[in-house]
Formats: C-alpha cells, structure tokens, sequence
C-alpha cells in the first residue's frame, strides 16, 4: 500500500506572522489561494493516477491552516470532506502553528475527518524561536504536541537546523525532546536563506550565517537515525525542489541541493561502514562491500565521494560496492589480499 498526499497549497493564508526566515510564496511555488474549482480539479486529477489499495489524503500546506477565519476553514474543509464520505480518499492532513492549537479547534477539526495533523516546530530552544520571530515558547509546541496526541490525531511535526542561534546540539536536544513526545513523522529542513526575508537582510548586513552543505548533510546525518531508531518517519529532509528554487534566484544563500536527502543518507552509510571498520583490525588492501540493491549508488556517494574517503582513510587501493539482497538491513565486508 502505498501512501499519497494531494497537495492543496494557502501560501501564508492564516498567518499574520512573517517569521525571518519565510516567504511561503516562494517556497512553496504557489503565488495565491486556489479557487474551489481549482482544488476539485487538483483534487480530481490526482485520483486518476491513484491505485484502489493506495492510502490517500488530501493536505493543506503552505500556510496555517488553523489560524484562517473558521468559517473559511469550514469552507475548505467542506470542499473536501465530500472525498472522504464517498470514500475516494482516507482523511485530510494539514499543517498549522502550535500556538494555533486548542480544544475547540480540534473539535472542529474532527468533524471533518482531519486524520493528520503537522506542527511547525522549528525549534525547541528558547534562544533560537527568539530569534526567529516564531514568537511562541518551547512549552507551547510541546503542549500542543500532547493536546493533538491525547485527541486522537496523528501528529506531524517540522523542524528546521541551522536557523539564528542554533547549534548542532541544540538541534539534538530538539529532537530528544520531540522524540519523547512521540509524533509519528518528522520533517527535516536546513534554513536557506530566501528573497524577500528578515533573514535575508541579516545575511546581506553579515549578522546570519546559514549553514554549508557539509555542515547540513552532517547535522542530518545524525538527526535522521535518532528519529528513525524510534521508529517515527522522516518525511522529507530538505524543500521541495519548486520551480521558483529551480530558477537559482530565489535562494540567496544556504545548503539547498536538488538531492539533498540523498546526501544525508549517503553520509549516514558512510558513518555507519567507518563505525564497524574502525571496529576491526585490517591489513589488507582490497575490500568488497555488500548492501542491499537501493543502497549501491549511495555507498558510492556523489561523484565516489564516499569511495574516495575511504581508501584515503583506510588505505584501500580498491573498493568494489556490491548489490546483495542478503544485506538489506546490514553491511557485509569481504576482504582481499
């Protein structure tokens, strides 16, 4: 069974809050709030591409869904409540503000079949929402976490690294925090610094500095096991790549690459093969190394980077990286003289 969402963007609809690092609009590659007939079309044309088995639901993103007028909520949740009564799709999802969540807006949103519901963390370090203009507290995204939890949702929630004041065990502690709130998914977003934001002009008067890519993939790279080792899921690592970001002149700085989850865990491999042979005594030059068939192309790494590392670090004058359906969940070693 496979899991489909129907996007259905609001850029910035319900927020009053500009946030230093946001421009919703050109991160999410939508100017302004469709039309009904435009939500029934996207709606429409992507049940033609659904199988029966797919589990599918229609998302709201873009903006904070919980912070529109309630009667516009209802309006949108109406438009598509229909596909969950007639039984074309399995609920609705949407993402919101914690400081947007309280009893009678969950009430309302269980009328309409909300199933998901994704919270824009960012951070639970108290200096860095500061700084960020989230203006909210760590205690109420963690409050709001447990009040989606206890009524019966399945909590989302979307963090950012690299953002002003952070560090990278700030980031850590952020995610032990959540992790012990239990969501059941995560996103992971390194901060890039965007056209037309506070951050922006803090980058341009040098009072930000974003992250290198180096520094993004390594933060991920631990950040994404600690997640999955409790068993929450990593939706997305990095933004989705749009067609303003593809155009190169919306983002003015920052780690953005048009495959950056494949690097996070391409680095996370290469941490895991240096962990065990570093375990070992070796006194050979060749070396085979088995994995599963999906992961060939990230023990290589980009351009051999992670072949490269290694017969540096170890000394190897040759590695061949072999597909083994027999190392799916584990890495083999075989060595030769």
């Amino acid at each position: 069974m496979k899991h489909i969402n129907i996007p259905i963007f609001i850029p910035h609809e319900g927020c009053p809050n500009d946030c230093i690092f946001c421009n919703q609009r050109k991160i999410s590659g939508h100017v302004r709030t469709p039309s009904e007939a435009e939500m029934v079309s996207t709606i429409e044309e992507h049940l033609q591409t659904v199988n029966p088995d797919d589990h599918c639901e229609i998302a709201f993103f873009g903006g904070s869904f919980t912070g529109l007028p309630e009667q516009l909520q209802k309006h949108f949740l109406k438009i598509v409540h229909r596909y969950v009564i007639e039984g074309r799709v399995k609920g609705i999802r949407l993402s919101t503000r914690p400081d947007y969540i309280n009893t009678a807006e969950l009430n309302l949103l269980k009328q309409y079949s909300v199933k998901v519901i994704e919270l824009g963390i960012q951070s639970l370090d108290e200096e860095v929402l500061k700084k960020s203009l989230r203006n909210y507290s760590p205690q109420t995204a963690i409050d709001a976490c447990r009040m989606i939890k206890d009524n019966g949702f399945s909590l989302g929630v979307q963090t950012m690294i690299g953002l002003p004041k952070d560090t990278l065990q700030k980031s850590i502690d952020t995610a032990k925090r959540l992790i012990e709130l239990e969501p059941e998914m995560v996103r992971i977003y390194p901060t890039l610094v965007i056209k037309d934001t506070e951050l922006a002009q803090q980058y341009f008067n040098n009072r930000y500095k974003p992250l290198t890519l180096d520094e993004a993939v390594l933060w991920c790279s631990l950040l994404v096991p600690m997640y999955e080792e409790a068993n929450i899921q990593v939706l997305r690592i990095g933004l989705q790549d749009t067609v303003d970001l593809q155009k190169g002149n919306e983002v003015i700085a920052g780690p953005v690459h048009p495959a950056f989850g494949d690097l996070v865990y391409s680095k996370i491999l290469l941490n895991h093969i240096t962990n065990k042979l570093d375990s070992m005594d070796i006194r050979v030059k060749k070396v085979t190394i088995h994995v599963a068939p999906s992961q060939v192309s990230l023990v290589v790494g980009q351009h051999r980077r992670n072949i490269n590392f290694l017969k540096e670090k170890y000394g190897f004058s040759h590695i061949k990286v072999k597909a083994d359906q027999k190392s799916q969940k584990s890495v083999l070693f075989e060595f030769l003289d």
